[in-house]
């Protein structure tokens, strides 16, 4: 049959419309035909790169008829009145037929259910972004993300990319693992239940997009502060760092913070070291205006500092207020470790490198001097990052710091004694 002939179905309006119908349920319900049994089965947890393969016992079922549901559905949400059984399967596939002589959709099978293209995307788009999903899906255990990405993976199965290249292929890769269980699901079939406030995901997400106060419960502290228990927060943003998960907030009560209810306390915890326990305490909320401006000071802090000890209030407004006194840090590296540091031109925004004196067998400098201005709060951090590189690091500024990291390799020396 012509493409005309085909086409001429629908100068029918009913026709037409049913078209429509069918391009919207489509666009609308990505992965209809699928059934949601497949999805869950093919997101099993025994292997987190490898979803399992349908079996070839399962049940049969009639993917149309899910769609047909579908477009009826969506049908009588927009206000049109269909007729009883219609469209008719048969139609449908006719329909569908159409889709593809016209690209719409792929000449393939759709085992996995049927979707239009890559929706805001090109192809290679697609696969970066498929690829940043997998990374944090696998490799971060973010727990809604890897529900996504083993629905996705389903439905791309058949998906052909430019020149028939594996899409599944892992071009990149983000291999920072989280050390602690975040999937509550993945805990349970593994047998490992923990309670943690990544039970409480969803509810937490929904406090940050709407500015809720919330009540959470800290059940440790690792620093020895005493901040344990019962606390008020108005959650941020949930930031993925080096080996875990962390949640950023503000505090919803603190004694720094004036009557106005402005300016409080921000501070970051690992979202592990929280109970399974979240209160909903304003669910009004304070709007999203609010929760940018919190989460743009906090986002100041974290450039101006090193690492993520954000200080105290007082610190945290007086460094806002551009009124804090930062501290000026010298330390020396030596080869071959200078040569990394030195690689690392954006490590912070405020940093300087300066070269030592040549040395002319190698033509390489003989040591390199970094230079950073920090805020006080950042100073135990800092040194964290600098004693990595033992004997190849050497603080020359400021004399506290220089005392702290003299004293420290005094006391290793005795532990090797």
């Amino acid at each position: 049959m012509s493409q005309k002939t085909k086409i001429n179905r629908y100068l029918n309006p009913q026709a037409l419309e049913r078209l429509l119908l069918l391009i919207a349920t489509l666009l609308k319900y990505p992965g209809i035909g699928c059934r949601d049994e497949e999805l869950q089965l093919d997101g099993t947890y025994k292997d987190l790169k490898k979803p399992q393969v349908s079996a070839p016992h399962r049940n049969h079922h009639n993917a149309l008829q899910l769609v047909q549901t579908a477009l009826r559905n969506l049908a009588q949400e927009i206000g049109i009145n269909l007729p009883e059984n219609y469209p008719a399967i048969p139609t449908i596939r006719k329909d569908l037929e159409l889709l593809r002589d016209y690209q719409i959709l792929e000449q393939r099978m759709y085992r996995w259910g049927y979707y239009l293209g890559t929706g805001v995307m090109d192809k290679y788009q697609l696969k970066a972004a498929f690829n940043a999903l997998e990374s944090q899906a696998i490799y971060q255990g973010d727990p809604q993300l890897r529900q996504i990405y083993y629905t996705l993976k389903l439905r791309l199965r058949g998906f052909e990319f430019e020149g028939e290249q594996d899409f599944f292929y892992p071009v990149r890769q983000h291999l920072n693992r989280a050390i602690n269980h975040t999937d509550p699901e993945e805990m349970m079939s593994k047998g490992e239940y923990r309670h943690t406030l990544f039970h409480q995901i969803n509810l937490l997400e929904q406090a940050i997009i709407q500015g809720q106060a919330i009540e959470i419960s800290r059940s440790v502290d690792l620093y020895g502060n005493n901040k344990i228990g019962l606390m008020s927060v108005f959650p941020l943003q949930l930031i993925y760092y080096d080996i875990a998960w962390y949640l950023l907030y503000e505090n919803a009560s603190d004694r720094y913070a004036p009557r106005q209810g402005r300016d409080r306390t921000l501070a970051i915890g690992r979202v592990n070291r929280f109970k399974n326990h979240l209160e909903i305490l304003t669910p009004g909320g304070r709007g999203i205006a609010a929760q940018k401006q919190s989460l743009q000071n906090a986002h100041q802090l974290l450039n101006n500092g090193w690492g993520l000890n954000l200080g105290d209030g007082q610190q945290q407004q007086l460094e806002l207020q551009g009124k804090l006194e930062f501290i000026e840090i010298k330390v020396r590296f030596f080869p071959p470790v200078s040569n990394f540091i030195e690689e690392g031109e954006l490590r912070h925004p405020q940093q300087k490198i300066r070269k030592g004196k040549l040395d002319f067998t190698t033509g390489k400098p003989t040591y390199l001097d970094y230079l950073i201005k920090l805020p006080p709060r950042s100073l135990e951090e800092f040194s964290f990052w600098v004693n990595r590189y033992s004997d190849k690091a050497v603080v020359l500024s400021p004399p506290q710091l220089v005392a702290k990291h003299h004293q420290s390799a005094l006391n290793l020396v005795r532990q090797y004694q």
